[in-house]
C-alpha cells in the first residue's frame, strides 16, 4: 500500500514553487530594470526642442525610480515572491539533509577523511554513536534515524559483504529496489488534523480555486483586440457609420468602456468644474448627442485639450484627461478596425484625421502651423498673410529660414526649436504601382490576384537612418510614426486600410485582391499619418481589366494526363483492402478443402475470386448512379460449378 511521504512531499512542494517563483522574479527584475536603470530614450523621455523638455521631464518622473513600482498590485507580488523564495530555501536544504536526493558517503556521515584507518573510523562511530543514541534523545525521529545511518555507515567500512555492496551499488544492504510512495505530507493523515485538512479542502477547492478561475475568465472575457474593451467596440458599432463627422468623434471616444468607472462623476465640486469647463468648450463643440455623466466629461476634458485650455483643469481633471489620452490611440484603432468591417471608407479616413487633431492637441479650425513649438494664433496671423504668406505646414516647411515668417518676436533658442521642428517634421513622398504576379504580359484579366505597391520615401531621413518619436510635445506619451494606407472605390467602400509601422527611410507596402470583371475602374489610394496634420496623400488608382475569356486555352501536359489516370492512395488502400479479405476467405476456407475435392467442387483461384469482387463492386457503383442496364449481365462471371 502507498504511504505518505514527508520527502516526496518536499519535492511535489518545491516543483510548485519553482513554477511561480521563475517567471515572477523575471517579471519583477523586468520592472526593477526600466524603473531604475533604463534610458530616456526607452521610455520616450527625449527633448529635441525645448517644446518637449516638459513633457521628457513629466515621463521621467512617471516612468522611472522606485515610486513607479509604487503600486499595490506589484508590492503584494513582491511580498508573497520573497516568502515563497524564503520556503523554497527551506525545502531546499531539507530534501539536500533528508531526501533521497543525497548519496549514501559513509565517510561524511562519520565526519572522517576518505583515507581514514580503522582506528579513526571507530572512534568517531562510538562518538557519534553515543551522540545521537535514541536513549539519549528520547523521542527525537531525526536523532533515531541519524544513529541508523552512523550505523550503516560503520557497516559499509568495517564488514566486508557491506563494504563491498556500498562499492557496487552504492548502498551496503545491496541493490535497492524502487520506491514509490505519495507525495504528500504525513500530518494530513493524523486523525487530530482531519478536521482542519476537511476545511482547508473545502475552502481551496469550493472557494479559492473556482474565485480564481471565475475572476481570471470575467477580466479576460471583456477584452478583444489590441486590448479594447468588447463593450467599447460595441459602443463604436452603434455610432460610427459612414456619415460620422471628426467634430462627432470625441463624444464617441468619450464613451468607450475604458472611461466609464473613472469618468463617473459624483461630488458636487467636480459636478461644478464640469460646467465651468463646458462653458469655455462650447463653442468648439457639437451639440451633445448623449446626456450620460461619463460621456459629457470625457466629451468636455478633450475638447478642453484639443482647443488647448487645459489650463482651467484642476490637478484630478488633469490626470482623468491623461487617462484618457493613454488610451487614445488603441480606441482610436479600434475605431477604424470597425470603420473598415464597415466598409466605410470616408469614416476611417475621419477617424485617422481625428487620431491626428488628438496627437498635436489641435482642433478643426486651427491652422496646420500650430504644430510648431512656440506658435500661437498671432504668430500663425502673420505667417499666413502678405508676401511668402503660406496656408500649408508643407509651404512653410520649404521656405528657407529666412523666408519664414512670424518668427520676429522669438528668441534665438526659440528660432533654432521651429527650424529644428521644420526638419523632424516628415518629408514623404508616394509611388504606387499596379500589377499582377508571375503573368506572362502586362495586361490584367478578370479573376487574376492584382497587387497594388505603394512605396513611401521619408526624404527628410539620411540612408540607414530611422524614424524616431513624433513630434508632439502637447501628448502627454510617446508615440511612434506610422502611417495608414487605404485603398478604396469611388463609392466609398473600402478595398484596405492598413497601418503600416516600418520606421525605415523607404517602406513598400503590398494591397492585395482579386481583380473585377471586364472594365476601366478607378480606386482612391489614400496616405495619412497616424500623428502630423497636412501631410496626407491622396492618389487614383485606375485598372483596367479584360476579359479572362480571350486568354489562350490551357493544355495538360502529356505527362499530368497520365498522373491522372494512375490510382489514388484512396483506390490503392480499397484494392489492398479486397486482397486481404480475398487472404481471409482463403484461410477460412482452406479447412474445408479435403471435403471440397471429395465432392467435385472446384474452388475459385485468389485471382478469379479479386476478379469478381471488382467487378461486383462496378455493379453496385452503377447501380447507385441509377444505370441498372447492365446490373443484370453475369455472363462475365465465372462461377463455382460441378465437374
Amino acid at each position: 500500500m502507498l504511504q505518505y511521504d514527508d520527502s516526496a512531499a518536499a519535492f511535489v512542494a518545491l516543483s510548485f514553487v519553482t513554477i511561480y517563483i521563475i517567471p515572477s522574479w523575471y517579471n519583477i527584475i523586468k520592472k526593477l530594470k526600466v524603473a531604475l536603470f533604463s534610458s530616456d530614450e526607452d521610455i520616450g523621455a527625449i527633448s529635441r526642442t525645448t517644446a518637449e523638455k516638459e513633457k521628457a521631464a513629466k515621463l521621467k518622473k512617471t516612468s522611472k525610480g522606485l515610486k513607479t513600482l509604487n503600486s499595490p498590485w506589484f508590492l503584494a507580488n513582491l511580498v508573497f515572491t520573497i516568502l515563497l523564495t524564503i520556503f523554497f530555501v527551506w525545502l531546499f536544504l531539507s530534501v539536500q539533509s533528508n531526501g533521497e536526493v543525497n548519496s549514501f558517503d559513509p565517510f561524511s556521515i562519520l565526519e572522517v577523511d576518505s583515507g581514514a584507518d580503522m582506528k579513526e573510523i571507530k572512534k568517531a562511530y562510538k562518538k557519534k554513536s553515543l551522540q545521537f543514541h535514541p536513549d539519549k534523545n528520547p523521542n527525537n525521529p531525526q536523532a533515531e534515524a541519524t544513529f541508523m545511518m552512523v550505523a550503516k555507515a560503520y557497516e559499509a567500512l568495517t564488514d566486508p559483504i557491506a563494504k563491498d555492496n556500498y562499492e557496487k551499488y552504492g548502498n551496503p544492504d545491496g541493490k535497492q529496489s524502487l520506491a514509490v510512495s505519495i507525495g504528500l505530507p504525513e500530518f494530513l493523515l493524523n486523525v487530530d488534523n482531519r478536521n482542519f485538512v476537511l476545511l482547508s479542502y473545502l475552502i481551496i477547492m469550493v472557494g479559492v480555486i473556482p474565485m480564481a478561475v471565475w475572476s481570471y475568465y470575467s477580466n479576460s472575457s471583456k477584452f478583444g483586440e489590441k486590448d479594447v474593451m468588447y463593450d467599447s467596440y460595441a459602443w463604436f458599432h452603434h455610432n460610427l457609420n459612414e456619415h460620422i463627422l471628426i467634430k462627432s468623434l470625441p463624444e464617441v471616444l468619450s464613451g468607450s468602456a475604458e472611461f466609464r468607472e473613472r469618468n463617473m462623476t459624483k461630488a458636487a465640486e467636480g459636478k461644478q468644474e464640469l460646467g465651468k469647463i463646458l462653458v469655455k468648450t462650447r463653442q468648439h463643440m457639437q451639440k451633445p448627442q448623449f446626456q450620460h455623466p461619463v460621456v459629457l466629461k470625457g466629451n468636455v476634458l478633450l475638447h478642453a485639450y484639443l482647443t488647448r485650455q487645459t489650463d482651467v483643469l484642476s490637478e484630478e481633471s488633469m490626470e482623468d484627461l491623461n487617462y484618457m489620452l493613454r488610451y487614445s490611440s488603441s480606441l482610436i484603432d479600434a475605431m477604424i478596425s470597425v470603420c473598415k468591417h464597415q466598409e466605410s471608407l470616408a469614416a476611417a479616413l475621419n477617424c485617422i484625421r481625428f487620431g491626428q487633431y488628438v496627437a498635436q492637441g489641435m482642433w478643426l479650425k486651427d491652422s496646420e502651423l500650430l504644430q510648431l513649438p512656440h506658435f500661437t494664433s498671432a504668430e500663425v496671423a502673420h505667417a499666413t498673410k502678405g508676401k511668402n504668406g503660406v496656408k500649408t505646414i508643407k509651404e512653410y516647411i520649404a521656405l528657407d529660414n529666412d523666408s519664414k515668417k512670424g518668427l520676429s518676436d522669438f528668441s534665438e533658442a526659440q528660432k533654432e526649436d521651429i527650424f529644428k521642428t521644420c526638419k523632424l517634421l516628415p518629408d514623404v513622398t508616394t509611388e504606387s504601382r499596379v500589377f499582377v504576379d508571375d503573368d506572362e504580359d502586362s495586361n490584367v484579366y478578370e479573376g487574376d490576384l492584382c497587387t497594388v505597391a505603394v512605396k513611401i520615401t521619408r526624404n527628410n531621413l539620411e540612408d540607414g537612418e530611422k524614424a524616431g518619436l513624433v513630434h508632439a510635445p502637447r501628448f502627454p506619451f510617446p508615440k511612434r510614426e506610422a502611417w495608414w494606407v487605404a485603398l478604396g472605390t469611388t463609392q466609398g467602400k473600402i478595398i484596405s486600410i492598413d497601418k503600416v509601422t516600418s520606421p525605415e527611410k523607404v517602406v513598400e507596402h503590398k494591397i492585395k485582391f482579386l481583380a473585377p470583371k471586364q472594365g476601366t475602374y478607378e480606386f482612391e489610394l489614400h496616405v495619412l499619418s497616424n500623428a502630423y496634420v497636412g501631410f496626407d496623400f491622396s492618389d487614383t488608382v485606375e485598372l483596367k481589366t479584360l476579359d479572362a475569356s480571350v486568354l489562350p486555352e490551357y493544355k495538360v501536359h502529356p505527362e499530368d494526363a497520365e498522373l491522372d489516370d494512375e490510382p489514388t492512395l484512396f483506390e490503392e488502400m480499397m484494392n489492398a483492402n479486397i486482397e486481404d479479405d480475398s487472404d481471409s476467405e482463403e484461410e477460412e476456407d482452406s479447412d474445408d478443402d479435403d471435403e471440397s475435392e471429395e465432392g467435385g467442387i472446384r474452388e475459385l483461384t485468389a485471382a478469379e475470386r479479386k476478379k469478381q469482387e471488382l467487378q461486383n463492386a462496378r455493379k453496385k457503383a452503377t447501380s447507385a448512379a441509377g444505370d441498372d442496364s447492365d446490373s443484370d449481365d453475369d455472363s462475365d462471371v465465372e462461377e463455382v460449378h460441378a465437374d
